[in-house]
């Protein structure tokens, strides 16, 4: 499996940005799927994610602004982010977990200009 990120970029303070996350090969028995951000200096963290139950979480400091979603015909998982803050400002990476298998994207910075 392999996981394509793509939709990062340099956007000023409450602008949107779309990621996208293109996966190929075997995605039949997706588990959940998720986004992550590591910004400078900072430990990866979950920012949206989906559950193998169809339940979705977000992290508390982009509740209202991200939202994930998926479209299974295409094997694209996205995230919509609005009203962006220059503390979003991370690479962001993709993932999916099938079985006890965690495959990862090539991770896309957003920058956000204050």
């Amino acid at each position: 499996v392999q996981l394509q990120a793509s939709g990062g970029g340099l956007v000023q303070a409450g602008g949107s940005l779309r990621l996208s996350c293109a996966a190929s090969g075997d995605t039949r028995s997706i588990n959940a799927v998720g986004w992550y951000r590591q910004a400078p200096g900072k430990q990866r963290e979950l920012v949206a994610g989906v559950s193998g139950g169809g339940i979705t979480s977000y992290a508390d400091s982009v509740k209202g602004r991200f939202t994930i979603s998926r479209d299974n015909a295409k094997n694209t998982m996205y995230l919509q982010m609005n009203s962006l803050k220059p503390e979003d400002t991370a690479v962001y990476y993709c993932n999916i977990i099938i079985g006890i298998h965690n495959y990862w994207g090539q991770g896309t910075l957003v920058t956000v200009s204050s």
